[in-house]
């Protein structure tokens, strides 16, 4: 292939169009506007929201009570299904263990074990938060659930 034979793709090149070049141009005279109407003058249109004088939605509905959302905990979940695979028996399951083992990103603070899966391996966990059916089966393993070292406890 050479210089010459360069082509841009069909469709990404596109013509500018230019309104109000008459009429053969497809768009002259009203340019596209239409005719007449507050649409069509200069800085013409309505606000966003503008509902021709009714009362607006974002005015008709209330603005009233409490939303929990800004103050929401979310957890990472890790099942018990993985620590299977990749703990050793005996090891201690932290966020640092988590996070070196690719479980968890660095920055996660809120970690939740569940109970999805088996466990045959001791563990000695120590996590924000674990569900009754993992401290369950880590306790039937063996292992133990201990309070975690940043203060929160374990939750069943």
């Amino acid at each position: 292939m050479s210089v010459n034979q360069l082509r841009a793709p069909k469709g990404a090149s596109k013509k500018k169009s230019i309104v109000g070049r008459g009429r053969s141009s497809g768009s002259g005279k009203t340019s596209g506007k239409g005719h007449k109407g507050q649409k069509a003058r200069s800085g013409g249109g309505v606000r966003t929201g503008f509902e021709g004088g009714q009362m607006p939605l974002y005015r008709r509905v209330a603005a009233r009570g409490f939303s929990n959302y800004p103050f929401k905990k979310e957890y990472i979940v890790v099942n018990v299904s993985s620590l299977e695979k990749l703990y050793a028996d005996g090891e201690k399951v932290n966020l640092e263990t988590l996070v070196q083992k690719g479980l968890v990103k660095k920055s996660e603070k809120l970690v939740k074990i569940l109970g999805v899966g088996d466990l045959k391996k001791k563990l000695e966990v120590s996590v924000p938060a674990v569900s009754a059916s993992a401290k369950e089966k880590i306790e039937k393993a063996g292992g133990s659930v201990v309070d975690n070292a940043a203060g929160s406890e374990a939750k069943e």
